[in-house]
Order: structure tokens, then sequence, then C-alpha cells
């Protein structure tokens, strides 16, 4: 087997059967980070640094870790000399998905199959540059190529929605919605979470001073995103905490938030508990799905942080979850009336969201997610989940990608994963292959559409 070749992750013949059956079937993508501006623009880019260093964290972490300079990578220099800088250390990438993605875009949208090192980087920037002149490498026709039918983006409560209008009223054959995502509201310690509610007051055009106001505007947010077409709100939290928490509460807790007043851990909780709650509510009167992103701690690295912000590589998992108590009253509270999709970042806590999903009908899991999106973490994910959950319930993959270009090598990778982990039960006995078929083609397209109603 050669590298990234037609066999690429596939391990046996039953396997690339299974992956020729839903190789091309179309991507839907329920989470992504998607720049809809960059969709709805459809200027373009100008070289093969801006599609493929200058938003993604994964390689800045990469190139720090090889000791490039932040220069080089976030800082002033020239996109070629960050594109060259990145090439001089790409070889030394080997063993991290990171360096099939690159290479995979490379093959697959460029049709160039020269390995990136310091001997090919030039080739490479002036083939691509070309290349991304021409009208079917901007982002809408990319997106065709890819066979994308619906990507979903990620979007706060205060935003007007009006990329959505017009990627609705200008895009032909793909649907974009958008997605709630009320982490800064629920987020009641964090610094920002004071300008979140100036901002929210602002854009709905309620008054926030209170918490029944605040609760208004937000009711208000989550039903203009409705009329947008959106299908689920998407939630990123460190240590979930469901309890209940009655509104009186929450209010004294909201009054002395609005005033400045430093709250001490128990009524951040509560208040968090109770935002958790209502949260569900308002997903379950509208039909949508609730996705959990569990124990992400963002911006760890402080020096990073304060030197470029938030999002920018300095991010790590946490274990110190009891799911089980955390997640209990909410999965209770809303058994059978609201869909609820689990995502976390640390696969210790794989037998416990497992045994959660199989407790409970309607809760899924969701792709192995950050740190485990590999074809390593991946494969463990799905063997693990289809010995104590039902695959045939898996939420599905989602691009989780800053990266348009990427969306089809995420996809390509997880299918090709998935092909190998059913081919390896077909192979040892456990699975007829015609069942096997049925499976991994309801898991790349039928299950998504079946559950986030595509």
């Amino acid at each position: 087997m050669a590298f990234i070749d037609d066999e690429y992750l596939l391990e046996t013949e039953t396997a690339v059967e299974l992956y020729e059956a839903i190789g091309d079937a179309p991507i839907l993508d329920p989470h992504s980070h998607v720049d809809l501006q960059e969709v709805v623009a459809n200027d373009g880019w100008s070289d093969i640094w801006e599609v493929q260093g200058a938003t993604d964290h994964y390689v800045w972490e990469l190139m720090r870790k090889r000791g490039v300079p932040e220069a080089k990578i976030t800082g002033d220099a020239s996109n070629k000399e960050k594109w060259l800088a990145l090439a001089e250390i790409f070889p030394e990438l080997v063993g991290n998905p990171t360096y099939e993605w690159v290479h995979l875009d490379l093959k697959r949208r460029f049709g160039i199959e020269k390995r990136i090192s310091p001997e090919t980087a030039e080739e490479i920037w002036m083939e691509t540059k070309d290349l991304l002149d021409q009208p079917e490498y901007k982002p809408q026709a990319l997106l065709e190529d890819m066979n994308v039918e619906v990507m979903c983006s990620t979007d706060d409560p205060t935003d007007d929605l009006a990329l959505h209008e017009r990627a609705a009223e200008e895009l032909d054959g793909i649907a974009v919605k958008p997605t709630w995502r009320p982490d800064r509201a629920i987020k009641i310690a964090d610094d920002g979470w004071r300008d979140f509610v100036d901002e929210l007051e602002e854009a709905r055009g309620i008054e926030t001073t209170t918490l029944d106001g605040f609760l208004a505007a937000m009711e208000d947010s989550h039903d203009h995103f409705d009329d947008h077409g959106c299908v689920a709100s998407d939630l990123g939290i460190k240590q979930p905490i469901s309890k209940p928490v009655s509104e009186e509460r929450a209010a004294r807790i909201y009054k002395r938030a609005i005033a400045g007043a430093n709250l001490d851990p128990d009524e951040v909780r509560d208040f968090e508990a109770f935002m958790l709650e209502q949260i569900g509510e308002w997903n379950r009167e509208a039909d949508w799905v609730t996705q959990l992103h569990i124990g992400a701690v963002r911006d760890y690295r402080q020096d990073l942080y304060e030197e470029l912000g938030p999002d920018t590589g300095g991010d790590i998992s946490t274990q110190d979850i009891e799911l089980v108590d955390a997640l209990e009253y909410f999965l209770n509270t809303f058994d059978r009336e609201l869909d609820i999709v689990l995502y976390t970042v640390d696969p210790t806590h794989y037998p416990t969201t497992a045994t959660i999903a199989r407790a409970f009908p309607n809760v899924s899991l969701g792709a192995a997610w950050w740190f485990n999106d590999s074809p390593f973490g991946m494969e463990q994910q799905l063997k693990y989940v289809g010995t104590v959950d039902l695959l045939s319930n898996y939420a599905g993959m989602v691009s989780d990608s800053r990266k348009l270009v990427s969306y089809g090598s995420r996809f390509e990778m997880f299918r090709r994963s998935l092909a190998n982990a059913v081919g390896d039960m077909v192979e040892r006995g456990q699975v007829p292959k015609p069942e096997a078929r049925d499976l991994v083609e309801r898991m790349a397209y039928d299950r998504p559409k079946e559950l986030f109603g595509f």
C-alpha cells in the first residue's frame, strides 16, 4: 500500500468494497466552523497558505512544536514565507493526521501528488497559485466538487444571519444552515459574559437588565434562528452540570452578576444548570437536535492566549468530569423528548457516554472529536461504540473545520475508517456482508439526514 493510494486506510478486500459503497455519498455536515462570508463572497484565495494555513490552528500548533517562529505562523511574515516555513518542517509531521489531511487536500482538490517538503515547496506554491485563479477553485465551486449537500455553520445568538439570507438566495444546490451556539450566554463567570448580555440586547432590541428580559431576548434569538432553517444548537462545555434550579434562584444570581458582583462557585454552577435546562426546553419546542461538546479546556496556554487571543492553538482536554452525575438530571428531564448528541474530547469518556447512549433512545454519540479526529481515534471509537451502543444510531461525521477545502478530506478519512472498522467485523465473521453495507451507508448519509432532519 502506497501513501494515500486507492486503498488508503482499507486493510481488507471487504473494507475496499464497503468504501466503494459510500465514498461518493453527499456530505451532510451538522457542525463546522465555515467562514460564511468567504463562501458567500466567493472571491477565493490567492495562495496555498491562505487555503491550508491561515485559519488552521492544527497547523499552527505543529509548526510551533517544530520550532517555527511565530512571525512565520500568525505574524507579519509574507504568506509565501509562511508556506515555505511549513514545508520546511512538514516531513517531520508524519504520524499526525494533519500530515494526511493536507496531502489529501492537495491530491483530491488540486491533483497534486508531490509530498510537501523543502524541495517541492516552490513548485507546489506556483502550481496551486495558478489553479486558484481559475473559477473552479472558488469556494462555491469547491463545495460542489466535494459533493456538499448540507453544511451547518456555528453562530452566536447575537448574529443577524444576514449572510445566511444571502446564502439561501445565492447558493444553488447547497443548503447552509445556522447552528445556535449559546456558549457565551451560559458562562456567567467569564470576562466576556457581560459584553454578550449587552450585545444580545442590542441585537434583539429587548432589555436585558433582568433575567426575564435576558431569557426573552435569548428566546427571540432562538426563534430568529428557527425562522432561518436552524435545526440544531451546539454547546461547548468544559464541565457539564445539570440539576433543578428555580427561576427565582437564577434571577438573584443574574442580578448580582449584572451588578458586577463576584459570584461564588455554587452560584456559577446553578446559573449554568438553569441555562442548560432552558436551552433544552427551547430546543424541545423547536424540535432541534442538542449537540453537547464536552471536556475541552480552551486557551490553556496562557502566554499564547495573551499574545494572540482565543482559538489560536492552546487547547487541551480534561478528564475530571463525572459525566454520569453531571448529565443525569438533564437527560432524564428530556428523556424521549429531545434528540441529544454527545461529543467528548477525552477518549476515556467513551465507556461512560456509550452506556448513557445505550440507556436513552434519544441520545446519540457524535464523531470522534478534536484530538481523536484521526484514523486511529475514529476506528477505536467506532469499534467500542459498536460493542456497547448501536452503530445504527451513531450521529455521523462532522467536519468541525475552519478550512473549507478540507471538508472533503475529513469526510473521506472518516468513511475510509468506517469501512475498515466494519470490514474487520465482516472478516472476523461478526457481521454479514449485506448488513455491513447497509450499516455503512446508513452511518455515512441516511442516519445524519434522519437525525437532523436535513
